[in-house]
């Protein structure tokens, strides 16, 4: 009996051990989050938003929740609204992931952000069953205004064509454009305004700051306003690395879409920092490769060298923005922490990348901190 209650009294001291180490875990993290937050440190200069995805979405990564309430202002959907899952079939809608995305965003009082209207990957398959060019051009007004028109007055802004320039900078040969003919963006746009009024209508694009996809998005964006449709902003894609593009590109892009008249966003933002396949183009999703260990050079966490590379590539990139905060309406990086990210797995699979400012324990990484002490400085 004695033995029985030693053991027991033990087992109870040891709990109570680790229930004041949790504690003390707790309360240490809760002091590291008393530094100003993101949407606190940019907050007079533009909004800083974050891609949420399903289980986000759904609220099964508390974690991912109390962290993007505490530190982003602005939400855009990674997947939940693209055609294949808010429009698979032609008279079949999903909008259960897409309408929690949008009460979110509400209930945060956040700028909530729908992407996207048109886009030729990802696509709901009907679209390349349909053969005739009236009935096209039919399905996709009833797809851009159904979806748009439920979110009126809910939505704050639209990605209405995501992904329309090849990398020359001339029109993707798409299945719009070899059916539809240019005119496809003309009425996205139109339609997607006569759906939501008053919500704000961007193009969104990857590589925007090469030179030939900056003369044709520059190119697209005139041909918009030339044929009096209502065009807001630019999405800069910043799916960038730790070289590339260089700072006087983005720059130039930056100052060239300002000067069209429209908000410049910094989109989809990211840093990767593993190497890519030699023959990789942009952020095209439809790109693959077969695994390669050279292609996955930090599975256990990235050297001291690369963490020092990737802290001053966002202090650099930060300083930019804010140089041009006058141009700039809102900065999105795509993912909330390291793990969510899109390219642990692409363009090869089971990769293991580092790209955002929280690590997959959502802890502040030091470029976070890099970043915030930029903007204290401006």
């Amino acid at each position: 009996m004695k033995k029985t209650f030693s053991s027991t009294i033990l087992l109870l001291t040891l709990l109570f051990i680790v229930s004041c180490k949790e504690d003390r875990n707790h309360e240490l993290t809760e002091k590291e989050y008393k530094l100003p937050t993101l949407k606190e440190a940019f907050k007079s200069k533009f909004t800083i938003g974050t891609a949420l995805n399903s289980h986000q979405i759904y609220g099964h990564d508390s974690l991912a929740t109390q962290l993007i309430k505490r530190e982003f202002n602005t939400v855009t959907p990674e997947n939940v609204m693209k055609s294949v899952n808010i429009h698979p079939g032609v008279n079949t809608y999903n909008f259960d992931a897409a309408d929690k995305y949008v009460q979110f965003g509400q209930d945060n009082d956040m700028f909530i952000v729908g992407h996207t209207l048109v886009w030729h990957s990802q696509l709901s398959n009907f679209f390349n069953e349909i053969e005739d060019k009236d009935s096209l051009k039919l399905a996709l007004k009833k797809h851009v205004v159904t979806v748009a028109g439920r979110y009126a007055g809910k939505i704050n802004g639209w990605d209405v064509v995501n992904e329309a320039l090849n990398e020359d900078g001339s029109l993707r040969n798409s299945l719009f454009l070899n059916k539809l003919g240019d005119d496809y963006l003309v009425d996205a746009f139109n339609w997607a305004k006569q759906a939501a009024p008053q919500t704000e209508l961007y193009y969104n694009d990857y590589n925007l700051c090469a030179p030939s996809k900056r003369e044709g998005a520059i190119k697209l964006i005139k041909f918009l306003q030339e044929n009096n449709c209502k065009v807001d902003g630019i999405g800069m894609q910043g799916h960038w690395g730790l070289e590339t593009p260089t700072l006087e590109e983005i720059e130039k892009s930056i100052i060239a879409y300002s000067e069209l008249g429209i908000k410049v966003m910094i989109t989809e933002l990211d840093i990767t920092v593993l190497p890519n396949p030699w023959d990789l183009e942009g952020a095209d999703v439809n790109q693959n490769f077969e695994q390669d260990p050279k292609m996955n050079p930090y599975p256990n966490g990235m050297p001291d060298s690369v963490v020092t590379k990737f802290n001053k590539r966002y202090k650099d990139i930060f300083e930019l923005f804010l140089k041009h905060q006058d141009k700039i309406g809102r900065v999105t990086f795509w993912g909330v922490q390291d793990g969510d990210s899109w390219l642990n797995n692409w363009p090869i699979e089971g990769r293991t990348n580092y790209p955002l400012l929280f690590d997959r324990d959502y802890k502040q990484k030091p470029a976070y901190k890099e970043v915030i002490q930029v903007a204290a400085k401006n």
